[in-house]
């Protein structure tokens, strides 16, 4: 005899039937959570809510924000969900800017998070910390990134660059030239620079692309299946980070890095050595600091020191590289823009007698505008998230946001909004003269996103860039080839943005004057 029919096969499919029927109840249970506010909401799958695409890996973590926006055409938010959990997408500009300005105390803090315990290089550095202690950190931190201190830093870059041009002419580009995979070389250029000017190490990862320093980097944003699920839960369900405990530099970079800087921290103290980068600012406030009472959960001693030099390093190198290869490859495929853009820097140089100054850098218009347009298309990190700390209520509108609510803003949505970039997948470094800047509403392009939260490395990085792309093109010339991808295509596992097999250029040395 069953348990509730004569047949135990019968019972078996009544009681599995019976946990699925409840299952998929409690699973749906949340799913008119906004429709319920009178919000839009884009209509949720079972058990995956709109999430299915990222978790299978068949799209980025970016471009399904991207879609969210673009769903969400005409309406200033939209509702959405992962697994059973409702978010909200926030659309309108000026929405935005109270998001990430006006009403900065409610929205402080990032929905993503690292494991506090298991994993505090991911937790504890300016990027992901949490408020108040955030605040605090990110103060003290601030002053490496004076113009003074920046101005100091060119003089290290200036060498790197050096370096750069030595490689490509080691290359014998003259003639046919060759064809070359610009990521790569551009983050061999950027992390020999980040080395350089942030930590003090002779990286040389230009002549020796397996430098382990380089290869861990590689290590970080190396975006197979179970990189991107790491990132996944730490940026999108950060509920799991206790039970599935990714790490956000990676296991075997993170013991690599906590190695590497703190080897660097002590031979910095034992040997008196002053440079003026990122590692003599946290001995200095390992120091100073080592009894604030403004950090609680935080202490400049082992892991939390470190965990700032780390951030550092990844951000330093990954957006910089990501900017200068994917502005490479634009200029590639708009050789008006390229020739403009080389005649411009010629020009500047014939001033400074061939010299690549600091001022240069930063004060080419041309220059500006191209990189401008690069981030446009391209931003290394294509959208923000934050939570809410409160109860919100939205302006203009009867909705109510609840605390704990994660917010999303689509940096690569707003963009490629037709309505403020005209034919967007234009490449038009023109968008960004000054007349054209002014006639555009604020909070529509943030690459570097905005308000108290907006990138702290940011002037650092497009330095970088700037620095790279001027040392390229000041003697040589770019080109499509045979393995040059039109449009670009990104990788659907990649967190950043990341072009999807690479970005393949021919460079050859260029032969005139007016190149």
């Amino acid at each position: 005899m069953a348990l509730l029919t004569p047949y135990w096969g019968l019972d078996g499919i009544l009681i599995l039937s019976s946990l699925m029927v409840c299952a998929y109840l409690f699973v749906t249970r949340k799913f008119n959570y906004w429709s319920k506010r009178g919000v839009k909401e884009l209509a949720p799958t079972p058990f995956v809510g709109n999430f299915m695409d990222c978790i299978l890996s068949r799209t980025s973590a970016s471009e399904f924000v991207r879609d969210l926006y673009n769903y969400g055409e005409g309406l200033p938010f939209l509702g959405f969900y992962i697994f059973d959990k409702p978010y909200l997408l926030v659309r309108d500009p000026e929405l935005v800017k109270h998001v990430l300005v006006r009403d900065f105390n409610y929205f402080a803090d990032r929905y993503a998070t690292a494991d506090e315990k298991n994993d505090r290089l991911g937790y504890a550095n300016v990027f992901m910390m949490k408020n108040p202690e955030w605040k605090s950190l990110r103060t003290k931190l601030t002053p490496i990134f004076t113009s003074g201190k920046l101005k100091k830093m060119f003089e290290l870059m200036s060498v790197v660059a050096d370096d750069l041009g030595k490689h490509l002419d080691s290359l014998h580009l003259e003639g046919e030239g060759k064809v070359i995979e610009f990521k790569d070389i551009c983050a061999n250029f950027t992390t020999d620079m980040i080395g350089s000017t942030a930590f003090g190490l002779k990286v040389d990862s230009l002549e020796n692309p397996k430098a382990p320093f380089r290869e861990y980097g590689r290590k970080i944003f190396d975006y197979d299946f179970y990189r991107n699920m790491e990132f996944l839960t730490i940026f999108f369900f950060p509920g799991l980070v206790k039970y599935l405990k990714p790490k956000f530099f990676g296991k075997k970079a993170t013991n690599f890095l906590r190695s590497l800087f703190w080897d660097v921290i002590e031979q910095r103290i034992s040997s008196g050595q002053k440079r003026n980068d990122l590692i003599d600012l946290l001995i200095e406030m390992r120091e100073k600091y080592r009894n604030d009472e403004s950090l609680k959960d935080y202490k400049f001693e082992g892991d939390d020191l470190v965990s700032q030099a780390a951030i550092f390093f990844t951000g330093g190198f990954e957006t910089s590289s990501s900017t200068m290869s994917f502005t490479l490859h634009e200029l590639a495929m708009n050789p008006d823009v390229q020739k403009t853009l080389r005649a411009e820097i010629r020009d500047a140089l014939a001033k400074t007698d061939g010299k690549i100054t600091y001022d240069m850098v930063m004060t080419l218009p041309y220059l500006d505008m191209v990189i401008s347009e690069t981030l446009r298309k391209y931003p290394p990190l294509a959208f923000l998230d934050r939570v809410t700390l409160a109860d919100y209520k939205m302006p203009n509108s009867d909705l109510v946001l609840e605390k704990g609510t994660p917010i999303f803003i689509s940096m690569m949505g707003s963009h490629y909004d037709p309505r403020y970039f005209p034919n967007p997948e234009k490449y038009d470094p023109l968008r960004f003269t000054e007349e054209a800047k002014n006639a555009r509403p604020n909070f529509v392009y943030f690459p570097f996103g905005e308000g108290p939260h907006v990138c702290i490395g940011m002037r650092l990085g497009l330095m970088q860039s700037k620095l790279g792309v001027i040392q390229v093109l000041k003697d040589y010339e770019v080109s499509p080839c045979e393995k040059t991808k039109t449009p670009v295509v990104l990788d659907p596992k990649a967190l950043t943005t990341t072009a999807l097999g690479g970005l393949y250029l021919n460079i050859t040395k260029s032969t005139t004057a007016a190149g």
